[in-house]
């Protein structure tokens, strides 16, 4: 469990596929202290399990495994060599919950359809697919490649749009963004089992 506050930008240093996975090599500044053997790490959304690590100077490396699944409903399938990824280590009980409960569970992949500077912040509007367009509320939260964020406004067409400050936006990899890039979207946990208690999501056959 995550709480959406990414605490280090890694870069992906290798990406190779063996057995039918596909492993990456991530290059982060976290002490090698701060890593162990079958740790959950969020990479820009996706919870991830490291399978090798190692110390990189004062930091370290980490080796983490993707099933062809996780790589086609994430943007993880076409993240290569040299790109960035927001990182967050898993919640420790007594942690300060800063964010709102994030699980690592991409619940589909949105697209930028727009980035208005407003004064020194910036205002983004997110197109997600079709099926959980409903999750998004105006004050809601949401979670955009793994960083805990606020729905500024829920739109008519399904689109919602979120108000970015200068300090999340100079150190998680959202300064980055651009109008047509893929980004993870994880829907609030409270809004899907509300949908659930209403019936909204309830199975077909009843």
């Amino acid at each position: 469990m995550f709480t959406g506050l990414v605490t280090d930008t890694g870069t992906i240093a290798r990406v190779e596929d063996r057995n039918g996975l596909r492993r990456f090599r991530i290059e982060a500044t976290y002490p090698v202290d701060n890593i162990s053997m079958g740790a959950s790490i969020m990479h820009s959304g996706v919870c991830l399990t490291v399978v090798d690590f190692g110390a990189r100077g004062s930091g370290s490396w980490f080796d983490v495994e993707a099933v062809p699944e996780t790589l086609s409903r994430t943007t993880l399938g076409q993240r290569q060599s040299g790109e960035r990824l927001n990182l967050e280590l898993s919640l420790k009980l007594g942690d300060e919950l800063g964010g709102h409960f994030v699980f690592g569970h991409v619940d589909g992949v949105g697209e930028i359809v727009a980035i208005e500077p407003e004064g020194q912040s910036h205002r983004v509007t997110v197109k997600p697919p079709k099926d959980i367009e409903r999750y998004f509320a105006t004050k809601g939260s949401a979670a955009i490649d793994g960083v805990s964020l606020t729905v500024a406004k829920a739109n008519g067409d399904g689109s919602f749009e979120v108000a970015i400050i200068p300090h999340t936006w100079q150190v998680t990899t959202l300064g980055d963004l651009q109008v047509g890039d893929k980004v993870n979207l994880e829907i609030d946990m409270l809004a899907r089992y509300v949908a659930r208690m209403i019936g909204a999501d309830a199975p077909e056959n009843g």
